[in-house]
C-alpha cells in the first residue's frame, strides 16, 4: 500500500501540479485502445445477465416452496446479494459498457433499474454522471453534498441539534445506516420520476409501480404476511449494506479537489480521488469491479471484465508521472473511509 493509501486527505492543495494537459492521459489512452480494452465484451455481458437473471427465478421458486416456513428467510441474503448484481449490471450500462447502441443500453438500465429493483435508472444516471465529471468536487459532485452525511469541516460546520448529533456519530452510524441504503434510492428515484414530463415520465414510472406490484405479489402469494413483512425488511436491509460495502471504499478519504485552486486534468482528477481494493476474483466478484475504481474512472465504457486487465499499465503510467496510485485491501479502505468521517466530526465533538 502506498503512503497515498493511509494518509488522511482533505481538499487537496499539497500535490496539485499545474493545470494538467490532455498530453498526461493521451499516451495511456493510446495504450489501452491499442490493446482493445474498450471493445465490448458482448458475450461476458450476456452470459452475466442471464445468470443473473436465473438466479433471481430460482430464488423465486424457493420463496414458493419454503414460503410456508421461517426457513423461507434464509434465501433472504441470497436475493439480496443478487439484487446487488443486478445494481451492478444497471451501472454498467449507464457506461455503455454493455453495448454501443445508447437505445440497448437504456433498455438493459431500465430493466435492471427500474423493473427489477424499483430504483429510476434515468435519476441515478444522471447523478452517477455527475459524480464521474468531478468526483470528490465539493461544489459539483452529488455524491459529497452535504445530507446525512458530510464529507469536509466546512459542511460539519454549524450542524446543530439532530444533524449535529449525526455528524458527531457519522463514523459509527455509517454501516447502519446503508441499512437503509436501498429504500433511500428507491425513494429518491421515485420523487425525481414525478417531477418529470412526457414519455420518459411514463416509461419510467410505469416500470417502477410495476416493480412494487410484482414484489408486494411475490411476497403475499409466496409467505403469511409476518413471513412476508420479516423477508422484505431483511431482504431491503442486506440490499442496501451490500451496495454500502461496494462504494464506500472508492473515494471516502480520497483528496477532494480545492474549488478556488489550479484545475486538474482528467488523469489527476481521476486518479488523486479514487482508491483501489486489491484481492482477486472473489474480490472483483463481491465489488462488481468496482474495485478497480481508478480503471474505471479513467475508462468509464470499459468493460468489467478488462479493469484488471488495464490495471497494470495504469500504474505504470502513474508511477512515471509521479502521480500517487491509491491501493488497499477491503477491511483497510473501510478503516479509511470511516477514519475521514471520524475526523469530520470532531470539531463538533470538541465543542460538547
Amino acid at each position: 500500500m502506498t503512503s497515498h493509501a493511509t494518509q488522511h486527505h482533505h481538499p487537496a492543495t499539497a500535490r496539485q501540479a499545474p493545470p494538467d494537459t490532455s498530453s498526461e492521459f493521451t499516451p495511456l489512452l493510446r495504450a489501452v485502445k491499442g490493446q482493445r480494452l474498450l471493445d465490448r465484451r458482448t458475450g461476458w455481458y450476456a452470459r452475466t445477465i442471464v445468470t443473473n437473471a436465473l438466479g433471481l427465478v430460482t430464488v423465486g421458486t424457493g420463496m414458493a416452496f419454503l414460503g410456508g416456513s421461517w426457513w423461507v428467510l434464509a434465501l433472504a441474503p441470497v436475493l439480496a446479494t443478487l439484487c446487488a448484481r443486478t445494481a451492478f449490471i444497471g451501472h454498467d450500462a449507464g457506461h455503455a459498457q454493455i453495448s454501443g447502441n445508447r437505445a440497448t443500453n437504456r433498455t438493459i438500465g431500465l430493466i435492471h433499474g427500474n423493473l427489477l429493483l424499483g430504483m429510476s435508472y434515468g435519476w441515478w444516471n444522471d447523478k452517477h454522471n455527475r459524480h464521474h465529471a468531478n468526483p470528490n468536487h465539493i461544489d459539483k459532485d452529488p455524491d459529497v453534498a452535504a445530507d446525512v452525511l458530510v464529507f469536509t469541516s466546512g459542511q460539519a460546520a454549524g450542524r446543530t441539534g439532530f444533524r449535529g448529533w449525526l455528524t458527531r456519530h457519522q463514523a459509527w452510524l455509517f454501516f447502519p445506516l446503508t441499512l437503509l441504503e436501498g429504500l433511500a434510492l428507491k425513494l429518491s428515484g421515485f420523487q425525481d420520476v414525478r417531477r418529470r414530463r412526457g414519455r420518459e415520465r411514463l416509461v419510467e414510472g410505469a416500470l417502477l409501480i410495476a416493480h412494487v406490484a410484482g414484489y408486494v405479489t411475490l411476497l403475499l402469494t409466496t409467505m403469511p404476511l409476518a413471513h412476508a413483512l420479516v423477508f422484505a425488511a431483511l431482504h431491503q436491509a442486506l440490499f442496501g449494506l451490500h451496495l454500502g460495502l461496494a462504494f464506500a471504499p472508492n473515494h471516502k478519504g480520497m483528496d477532494m479537489p480545492d474549488p478556488d485552486g489550479e484545475k486538474w486534468g482528467h488523469l489527476r482528477r481521476q486518479v488523486l480521488t479514487s482508491r483501489n481494493i486489491k484481492g482477486g476474483i472473489a474480490t472483483d466478484w463481491f465489488l462488481g469491479g468496482l474495485n478497480y475504481q481508478i480503471e474505471h474512472h479513467l475508462f468509464p465504457s470499459m468493460p468489467r471484465p478488462h479493469l484488471r486487465l488495464a490495471q497494470s499499465m495504469v500504474k505504470a503510467h502513474c508511477r512515471n508521472l509521479g502521480i500517487p496510485y491509491a491501493e488497499t485491501g477491503l477491511v483497510d479502505s473501510y478503516r479509511q473511509a470511516l477514519r475521514h468521517m471520524y475526523e469530520v466530526g470532531e470539531p463538533l465533538r470538541a465543542d460538547i
